[in-house]
């Protein structure tokens, strides 16, 4: 879908205080009817209005992105993103060793950290986090919440670039055989010693063992400016 025009946020707006208007009620900048149709049938065509018996309606994905709208400043408000991240644990011949992901496509291509993914409609984090881990691993094991984190990226002139939020897990007890590539990067068992050599880090591991090791949920925020995205 393209950016909306202003005569289309005027539609949208009409539609959530008065379901069921008439074109003629639509039409409240004072356009021609043909230049006025032509913004409804965008409309239509992209799932936000439907019409029933002469009149005009939000469909349900219309009602979603309407309830998002600034109509001051003509912009449909941005969510942050919500995901979880994923850090297993294990002792392999007495040394604690860490899974750490080589993430291997933009955005922070080469950088290291934990396994992470994106929160599905309609799932819980746990559910999310098991589903994740096994996909991008191909292990399984015992999931424990240990912090909930908002991050946010910055560029150099400090424009937003991201805005996530994270349920971290700890997952111990793994199982199965670890992929040790993936599309999107290479799956890596280290130790802290290994660790703290590593460059472009998403967290160093003094954060990471401080969240791991907790034993309450914490509650944290991180901004970060990067010079390259």
């Amino acid at each position: 879908m393209e950016e909306l025009h202003e005569y289309q946020f005027s539609i949208l707006r009409t539609l959530l205080f008065k379901p069921g208007a008439r074109f003629s009620e639509l039409n409240k900048v004072g356009i021609s009817s043909d230049h006025f149709n032509f913004h409804v049938k965008q409309l239509s065509n992209w799932g936000l209005v439907k019409k029933e018996n002469q009149r005009y309606f939000l469909t349900n994905k219309g009602k979603e992105l309407a309830g998002r709208m600034d109509t001051d400043q003509l912009t449909i408000e941005k969510q942050a993103k919500l995901g979880v991240a994923l850090h297993a644990v294990r002792k392999n011949k007495g040394v604690t060793e860490y899974l750490i992901h080589h993430r291997l496509k933009e955005p922070l291509y080469g950088w290291y950290g934990s396994h992470s993914g994106k929160i599905r409609r309609g799932e819980n984090p746990e559910e999310t986090a098991k589903r994740e881990f096994f996909e991008e691993t191909g292990l399984t094991g015992k999931f424990s919440l240990k912090a909930i984190k908002q991050q946010r990226e910055f560029d150099a002139t400090g424009k937003l670039l991201e805005d996530k939020y994270f349920w971290v897990y700890r997952v111990d007890d793994v199982q199965g055989t670890l992929k040790e590539k993936v599309e999107e990067g290479e799956n890596l068992w280290m130790t802290k010693e290994e660790i703290k050599k590593l460059k472009n880090v998403f967290a160093s591991f003094e954060e990471m063992y401080e969240v791991l090791e907790s034993q309450e949920v914490l509650i944290l925020r991180g901004d970060r400016t990067l010079e390259k995205y």
